[in-house]
């Protein structure tokens, strides 16, 4: 007789060992599909990109582009708003919701995770949380924001840092891990980004 047991040595009941190879193909499933999106990223042509983005189930507002080499973690929970800028080779994860708000400017090499391992748990287990960056906001090169953060509208994360707790509106924050240095002087914010680059 064959014993199923999972990767921590528990027994299985056929139903759970069927409900695992379900989660797998799934996770194979997503896995294609988020291989086929980085193919579309080298696509030099954002129009194009932008098509396909939203094929996946990426929703992006009008007027928002995301440059060349931009990679993804499940597509399906990420919200792009109006007017909105996402620089070459950022990472944009959505295996929790990630909301990304109008008129925002993400610059080259920025990393946003939604899901981490907990270093505490003897089994190293995966845990998720949302992250929500609200309008205006402007995120430097090589930023790296961590699950759960909300970044307020209008702040200013400087370039390098690591965004472990949520920003108030407004707040100009660097540093590992970014704490605030300062505060943006313009609260009435109206401007727009402009037009997209269509060959980047």
């Amino acid at each position: 007789m064959i014993i199923l047991k999972d990767k921590t040595g528990n027994r299985l009941t056929v139903a759970q060992f069927i409900n695992k190879l379900k989660l797998r193909a799934w996770n194979i499933l997503l896995e294609f599909e988020v291989f086929l999106l980085h193919l579309v990223g080298c696509i030099p042509f954002h129009h194009a990109r932008r098509l396909f983005y939203r094929t996946a189930g990426i929703k992006i507002g009008k007027g928002s582009s995301l440059h060349m080499g931009t990679r993804f973690y499940d597509p399906h929970n990420i919200a792009i708003g109006e007017d909105t800028v996402v620089g070459e080779g950022a990472v944009l994860d959505g295996r929790d919701k990630l909301l990304i708000g109008n008129h925002v400017a993400l610059a080259t090499g920025v990393m946003i995770f939604n899901s981490q391992h907990e270093i505490s748990d003897e089994f190293f287990s995966p845990s998720s949380a949302p992250v929500i960056i609200e309008d205006y906001v402007f995120i430097g090169p090589r930023v790296i924001v961590q699950p759960g953060v909300r970044i307020g509208k209008g702040a200013i994360v400087a370039a390098g840092a690591v965004v472990s707790k949520d920003v108030p509106p407004y707040a100009i924050v660097g540093g590992v891990p970014a704490k605030i240095i300062g505060e943006r002087k313009l609260k009435n914010l109206h401007y727009k980004l402009g037009r997209a680059r269509w060959f980047r």
